[in-house]
């Protein structure tokens, strides 16, 4: 493939974000007296939209028939959006190798379920405005992932075919995406969710380390 452009999660592939998913869902649970859930849960409530993230703890919090769930999303959305940058941090070697792909000439982007401005400001806050050259986030004219609407919208504006791009991310969801698209489906190991998950789901290549990112892409500049 001779690749034009990378399109990245957000989530658990860009960016340590569990904490600013728990925050506003355990806040949710403790307003209705039930337990806040240990943070290391989120790697598996999120990836796919604060609203499943909100369902399942509370199924796990001891409300399986979500009777807390209409109120409690109006409550967790509003929580989630006042601080959407909650201990967020890039993970280490991501911001250099974000870097490498501009020199090289990519095309980047950022395809996140986070709402579209939530994701905008986490990106643009953490590696800085213009660094992305399209910013997707959950909008409704953008179904959420893994419909293949949001890949196909950033193909549409970059003006590449879908066998130019790598598509990453750390979630099965982030692979049933790729494949839906019909690009290459590049699985992160440091994100959410385990190599296991990554490989189970269909993932054409797997990275271990977030420096992997441009050594892939060199690898797939020129190659058919």
């Amino acid at each position: 493939m001779e690749v034009k452009a990378c399109i990245f999660d957000l989530d658990g592939t860009l960016t340590r974000t569990q904490e600013s998913i728990a925050r506003p869902v355990n806040m949710t649970l403790q307003h209705f007296g039930l337990p806040a859930m240990p943070v290391e849960n989120y790697n598996y409530y999120a990836g796919d939209g604060i609203d499943n993230s909100l369902r399942r703890a509370l199924k796990d919090a001891g409300d399986p028939e979500l009777k807390y769930f209409d109120e409690g999303i109006v409550l967790c959305r509003k929580w989630y959006q006042e601080d959407p940058l909650y201990h967020v941090a890039p993970y280490d070697h991501v911001v250099d190798s974000i870097r490498r792909l501009k020199q090289m000439g990519l095309k980047i982007a950022v395809f996140s379920n986070k709402p579209h401005l939530n994701a905008i400001k986490v990106v643009e806050t953490i590696f800085g405005k213009g660094t992305f050259d399209h910013i997707q986030g959950q909008a409704d004219r953008i179904p959420m992932k893994p419909d293949p609407a949001g890949v196909f919208e950033i193909l549409r504006i970059f003006g590449v075919n879908k066998d130019q791009v790598l598509y990453f991310g750390d979630t099965n969801t982030d692979m049933m995406t790729a494949h839906n698209a019909g690009v290459f489906a590049v699985g992160v190991c440091w994100g959410f969710r385990p190599r296991e998950e990554l490989e189970k789901y269909g993932a054409d290549a797997l990275l271990e380390d977030p420096s992997q990112i441009a050594e892939l892409a060199g690898e797939k500049l020129h190659t058919h």
